[in-house]
């Protein structure tokens, strides 16, 4: 299963994300969407979950919920827009995690684009693919799942061809 990660769009329907994200069987937007049409544009390409972020304000967002669970094949996941400080879920994160045997927590929020294997399970920050704010890239990710493995790409979407923010990250969760 190829999924398409992506959070703080901040409005920005970014063109890049359609040749990344070609061929994915879901995508995720990890919330602050700030506008209807990057949800639409991101439809166009696969079916879409997403999540509200704190700037996902009005009645197009009422339908979003803060946290997701979602089946990613044989791996539960759970898609939130704040995971909590220095990567400490905050409490409804614990719970559904506790709850739902997730082994996969994509985030925003932040901004900063990260993937890291913490007590077993993925922690996936897709970075921002909105407008450029502070020295941060922008950024957007893939995972891909096979069985119980998962494979997390992230990608710096101002540079031509799309180059690699680091490592790919590999794991079995």
């Amino acid at each position: 299963m190829r999924v398409g990660l992506v959070s703080d769009s901040h409005g920005l329907v970014e063109p890049r994300l359609d040749e990344l994200f070609r061929g994915c069987d879901l995508i995720l937007h990890a919330g602050d969407v700030v506008r209807p049409a990057v949800l639409e544009a991101l439809a166009g390409l696969a079916p879409v979950t997403a999540v509200r972020g704190n700037n996902d304000l009005g009645p197009a967002f009422d339908a979003l919920p803060e946290l997701a669970e979602v089946a990613l094949g044989e791996l539960r996941a759970i898609l939130v827009h704040e995971l909590g400080a220095r990567g400490r879920p905050l409490p409804p994160v614990r719970q559904a995690l506790a709850r739902s045997g997730a082994r996969v927590v994509v985030h925003g929020h932040s901004h900063r684009p990260a993937a890291a294997v913490r007590d077993g399970i993925l922690y996936v920050n897709p970075g921002a693919a909105g407008p450029r704010r502070f020295s941060l890239p922008r950024a957007a990710g893939l995972l891909v799942v096979r069985g119980r493995r998962a494979e997390v790409r992230l990608f710096d979407l101002a540079q031509a061809g799309l180059p690699l923010l680091q490592a790919p990250l590999s794991v079995e969760v």
